[in-house]
């Protein structure tokens, strides 16, 4: 059989060259410049050619490398058809990788969970929590090659709905509404009265184009937001922590407190609301592309928006 070069070299060529640059590549890989210079110029030495023309900002392609191009990705989508197909007939078909960003995962998935797995009682849901599923622009340039690099099933994303070859499903919008501690809530008589206490901010919000927040809040009850106190923290997770301190007030999504609301620990302090326009989306692969398992999941989330957790 003819020695091949290593499938780390043939994958950082195949992104370099459809980039056209060592700095998106490495971006895209997560890895450094270095690295993809490096494994290019092992390439390149390994068969004797050129692959690229190293510009000043930016590398273009050798007629080699242009001719070649197109049989290596039909040779890595026939290599991952194929480990996929050894993959159904192994433990793994029952295993769905699902993620989302860490306040949606932790107060609204995993309490849900149990419910998935009195339908499905042989599967493994393994969960992960990432600020990388928020979308930062209103087209997200996220894809289904995005899924199959990160090894994930079903990502529940934050923003705009606008991915580049995914056809995602609406599961719930983004509705926020102040809320905090008891203690807290008995100095809030109105709009007004929250001038004067701690506003605490969900950082996962601030990575939107588009601002959704207490300024926001207060422009659209026609009250003047110069001059907040507002106390910025990473996640969601932490913004809540915060309020169940008593730190400030939250501006927060109902759905995703449910159980500190239901037991009195935190309490909506006003009826008005502020609606995004960003909402909570289901992306995959997509009927006929997704494992079995991740298409169950899948139906079964979009089917939770109607049930309490």
């Amino acid at each position: 059989m003819l020695r091949l070069p290593s499938l780390t070299s043939l994958a950082y060529f195949e992104v370099a060259a459809r980039t056209r640059s060592f700095a998106a590549a490495a971006k895209e890989l997560n890895v450094t410049p270095a690295a993809i210079s490096h494994q290019i110029k092992a390439l390149e030495e390994y068969l004797g050619v050129e692959l690229f023309v190293r510009h000043h900002r930016r590398v273009s392609l050798t007629p080699a490398a242009r001719e070649a191009l197109p049989d290596l990705r039909e040779g890595f989508q026939a290599l991952e058809q194929a480990v996929e197909k050894i993959r159904s007939h192994g433990d793994e078909r029952l295993i769905v990788t699902v993620c989302a960003e860490p306040l949606f995962a932790t107060k609204w998935i995993v309490p849900r969970l149990h419910r998935f797995y009195a339908i499905c009682p042989d599967a493994e849901v393994r969960l992960q929590a990432s600020l990388q599923t928020v979308d930062r622009a209103r087209d997200s340039a996220f894809g289904a090659a995005d899924l199959k690099r990160a090894g994930i099933d079903v990502s529940v994303r934050l923003g705009y709905g606008h991915y580049a070859d995914i056809e995602p499903e609406r599961l719930m919008g983004l509705t926020l509404v102040p809320m905090c501690a008891p203690a807290l809530a008995r100095n809030v008589t109105g709009a007004e009265s929250l001038h004067t206490l701690p506003l605490l901010r969900d950082g996962t919000l601030d990575r939107f184009g588009e601002a959704c927040g207490w300024k926001e809040w207060f422009r659209q009850q026609g009250s003047e937001s110069g001059g907040l106190r507002e106390l910025r923290f990473g996640n969601g997770l932490l913004a809540q922590e915060a309020a169940l301190a008593g730190q400030g007030v939250l501006l927060g999504v109902p759905e995703l407190h449910q159980a500190e609301l239901t037991a009195g620990t935190l309490e909506q302090v006003s009826d008005r609301s502020l609606d995004c326009e960003q909402a909570y989306f289901v992306a995959s692969a997509g009927p006929g592309e997704e494992r079995p398992i991740a298409g169950q999941f899948r139906e079964w989330l979009l089917g939770e928006v109607h049930q309490p957790a």
